[in-house]
């Protein structure tokens, strides 16, 4: 099984933004910082389980999948396959087709504390945004 721990995060609301993925797989550790342009926090945070999927896919695609993630909004909104506010919609839908190519898929809520390193590679991103 695979942890991931995702996080979003955004220098305004909207504002510049990034994902920070980190994967432990048994010893090994991956990390990923992935600068997203402007967007709202929750829509980072959606956007940070679209790419540890992505990546999940592409370098462990047989693998059971453990995510942690720090905002109830994504761990809600899928554990419930439904979100109240529309503009939400389509990265709920995307993360659903991408969880569906693994044999198993888990959520899961953590406080912040325990989500540094993913959050670190969030703001990370955000200070490696291209600048326009």
């Amino acid at each position: 099984m695979i942890e991931v721990y995702i996080d979003g995060a955004s220098k305004g609301d909207p504002g510049p933004s990034g994902a920070g993925v980190y994967i432990k797989n048994g010893k090994e550790q991956y990390s990923y910082s992935f600068p997203i342009g402007v967007l709202s926090n929750h829509e980072a945070e959606f956007t940070a389980l679209i790419k540890a999927l992505e990546v999940c896919q592409k370098d462990f695609p047989d693998e059971i999948l453990s995510v942690r993630s720090d905002s109830k909004l994504v761990v809600d909104s899928i554990e419930k396959s439904n979100t109240k506010q529309e503009r939400f919609l389509p990265y709920l839908r995307n993360a659903e087709e991408l969880s569906e190519t693994f044999p198993y898929f888990f959520i899961k809520w953590i406080p912040d504390k325990q989500n540094k390193h993913a959050d670190e590679l969030a703001r990370k991103a955000i200070h490696d945004q291209p600048q326009s």
